[in-house]
Formats: structure tokens, C-alpha cells, sequence
């Protein structure tokens, strides 16, 4: 288990007292708060290294390393082949649009396409728009329970479906979706898979080699970093596409698909991300460090998530939207709906005690909209993370026991 107060400390935005109450950061499936490692790396940059790339002097050949490391450390997190898979970008949504141009190019008319209904839009409009090109995209349909259903996943996928898009977990509802059955059924019609671990990775340890995916992309302010989507992609597939780029731009991988300048300074901190989850575990190297940390992390964020959830499958009035915790295999993701108050409304009493959390539909406006939610103003979300605690949760329970009365 992790020491929730030593590690808390290192959280500055924890300190934050506003109207005489604590913050209570519930919101963390939106993005997590920062530890001073990530401020410091990031500061650190912009006071000794602050320069553009591939020039002859001091600060330049930092920048660099700054960007190289990025691509090592980020390796090390998903577990893949080597630094030259590791590609970033702006978020993972403008990345996702650029994998989905470069992968439209070498597609044809009446190739098909599968994403799902449980997924954020920055893994299902990409792939959408790839229908004015004549790309068949079908959607796997999602059951009440918040969960995918396979049956339906396995009468659409054909011999002429190309790709399949789909999440490793839900941001909206916390489900975790089956990447084995869809990794066996990719390889069955000879299809890339291409995988949205942002609301996966904050929580899960990630091996993309035992997946055996084509793609992922993640989100480093997700995992207590910066604001920077990552893509993996399986060596010499990136190669293959006709990704937006200019003739300057280095044309293989993982640099083909990166446009424009990157942004180093947030690139310092995603190393730093990285460094703080393998130091809430112990191994013998970086990677192994990594996947304890996960094991430590995961088993801090369900036990809360069990007690956020009982807690509100206790009261009168909450139903909770998706899968119960029979599973240890579900993310520390709870939404729920109210009888007679509106998720904003139930956001807005939380917040009047500090306690951050969503209402809405999160992006994931497809799932809320199939399960008869949107017109009602979609769900409240509450998410755990590293920093969270057991005081916080009772407290946050009776904040809204209070609410709903």
C-alpha cells in the first residue's frame, strides 16, 4: 500500500486551502495534480536548457537529451521495444486525427473500420472522419451495464475490417475493456489495433508487447505529468503510413508523425512523471520498478473505489452507472446519477466544500447517450488517485448524503 501522507507531500496543490476548506481532488479521471518532481524538471529546463533541437551548442544538445530521455522513459512505461517507438504531440486527440489521416491514405474505399460505443470521442471521431473517404466505420455496441458487448464485436468484424479503435478503459464509467479478445480477433482477419490507454494508464501497468497492439496512445497529465499526448506504435508500422509531414521532417519513425516544434520544457516532465510512479515500487531496474509501483498504486486506488462505491450504493436515491467491484480489474472510476438532483447540481454542492469533481459526459457523449443519460445532464464522476484518502472519501459520501438527503 502506499503512505498516503509522506506522498502527499510531495503534491503541492494539496497545501491549497480556499474558504477555509481543503481541496479534495476527485477529478483526477480529467488529470491528476503534479508532484514537485514534474514542477521542478519542468522549471529546471526553462532555467539552464531552453532551446530549439539539432544545433551545436550547449543548450540545444540538452534539449536533445531532454527529448531522447522522453522516448526512453516513456518506452519503459508501456514496456515496448525501444525508444523509436514513442512519438508525441499536442494531446492524444490531435495525435489520433494524425494517425487516422496517415492511415486513410493507404486504405481504399469499402475497407471497414470498428470503434466502439463506449469510447471518449478522441478515439472514435478521428476514425469517423475517415467516412468521407469512403471508410466503412461501425460501431461495437454497449450493454446497460456499461460494459462492451463481444457477441456484437464478433458478428462485426470481418475480413474486410482494417482497424479496430478501441479503449483499454473507460474515462466515463470505469470499465475495462477485454484488449486480449479484440488483440485475437485483430490477428484473425490479419487488422491493426489501435488502443486509447489514457484513462488505462493512470491506474494499470502496460505491456505493449504482451498486448501485441499496433497502436497506443496515452496522456502524460493523466499520470501526474504535463499536458503531452504519446503514441506507440509497433516498429516499422508508422513507416508504412502517409502521415501529414513536412519535407523537413525526419520521414521515419517515430519523428514522421510529430509536427512542428515539441514542447521540451513538458517533455522534461514527463520523464519526471514516469520517475515518480516507479518510485511507489521496487525492483531491480526502471521497468520492474514501473509495474510494482502500478501493483502498489492500483491496490491504494481500488480499496478507496470500493469504499466510494459502497458507499454510495448505500443510499437512497444513487444508482451507479457500470460495473460493480466484483472485479479488482476495474478502474477507480465510480459515475453515478441522483433521483432528484442534476449531476451539475450535485458538482456544484461538492464544490462549495472544495471537493473537485465532473459532471457531464466527459467526451464520451456516445456511451451517456445510448444509456438515456445526456438529456439529464449525463453523470457525476468521481475518480481515485495516488493522493486520495480514506478521510477524503467519507468526507466527500457525506457531503453528498447531506445533498440528496
Amino acid at each position: 500500500m502506499l503512505q498516503s501522507q509522506s506522498l502527499r507531500k510531495k503534491f503541492p496543490s494539496l497545501q491549497r486551502v480556499h474558504n477555509n476548506f481543503p481541496m479534495i481532488f476527485l477529478d483526477g479521471p480529467g488529470g491528476t495534480q503534479v508532484p514537485d518532481e514534474v514542477i521542478d524538471a519542468i522549471s529546471d529546463y526553462y532555467k539552464k536548457s531552453n532551446s530549439n533541437t539539432h544545433g551545436e551548442f550547449i543548450t540545444t544538445n540538452e534539449t536533445d537529451a531532454v527529448v531522447k530521455h522522453a522516448r526512453v522513459m516513456m518506452a519503459a512505461l508501456l514496456g515496448a521495444e525501444n525508444a523509436s517507438t514513442i512519438s508525441f504531440g499536442q494531446n492524444m486527440t490531435t495525435l489520433n486525427f494524425s494517425l487516422a489521416h496517415g492511415i486513410g491514405r493507404v486504405l481504399k474505399p469499402g475497407d471497414e473500420i470498428l470503434i466502439t460505443q463506449l469510447d471518449h470521442e478522441g478515439n472514435r471521431g478521428p476514425w469517423l472522419m475517415l467516412r468521407q473517404y469512403g471508410i466503412v466505420v461501425r460501431e461495437i455496441a454497449v450493454k446497460q451495464d456499461g460494459t462492451l458487448d463481444y457477441d456484437d464485436f464478433s458478428a462485426k468484424i470481418n475480413e474486410r475490417t482494417r482497424l479496430v479503435a478501441m479503449g483499454m478503459a473507460s474515462n466515463a464509467l470505469g470499465t475495462v475493456n477485454d484488449v486480449q479478445f479484440a488483440r485475437a480477433l485483430t490477428y484473425k482477419y490479419n487488422a491493426w489495433l489501435a488502443l486509447d490507454a489514457v484513462a488505462y494508464a493512470p491506474h494499470f501497468a502496460i505491456d505493449v508487447l504482451s498486448i501485441g497492439c499496433d497502436f497506443l496512445l496515452c496522456s502524460a497529465y493523466k499520470f501526474y505529468g504535463p499536458h503531452v499526448g504519446v503514441l506507440y506504435s509497433k516498429p516499422g508500422v508508422l513507416d508504412r503510413l502517409l502521415t501529414d509531414r513536412l519535407i523537413t521532417n525526419d520521414q521515419s519513425a517515430p519523428y514522421c508523425i510529430e509536427t512542428g516544434t515539441l514542447n521540451h520544457a513538458a517533455l522534461a516532465g514527463v520523464s519526471a512523471a514516469v520517475n515518480f510512479i516507479s518510485s511507489l515500487g521496487n525492483g531491480k531496474d526502471l521497468r520492474s520498478s514501473i509495474v510494482d509501483g502500478y501493483k502498489n498504486l492500483s491496490q491504494h486506488e481500488h480499496q478507496l473505489a470500493r469504499q466510494l462505491y459502497d458507499g454510495l450504493k448505500s443510499m437512497s436515491g444513487i444508482k451507479i452507472i457500470g460495473q460493480d467491484f466484483s472485479s479488482r480489474h476495474r478502474s477507480p472510476t465510480v459515475s453515478f446519477t441522483t433521483k432528484d438532483k442534476t449531476a451539475t447540481q450535485v458538482c456544484t454542492h461538492l464544490a462549495k466544500k472544495n471537493i473537485c469533481a465532473w459532471d457531464g459526459h466527459f467526451y464520451a457523449i456516445r456511451v451517456i447517450q445510448v444509456l438515456g443519460l445526456l438529456e439529464k445532464g449525463g453523470v457525476t464522476r468521481l475518480g481515485i488517485s495516488a493522493y486520495n484518502t480514506k478521510e477524503e472519501i467519507d468526507i466527500t459520501l457525506g457531503e453528498i448524503q447531506s445533498l440528496i438527503g
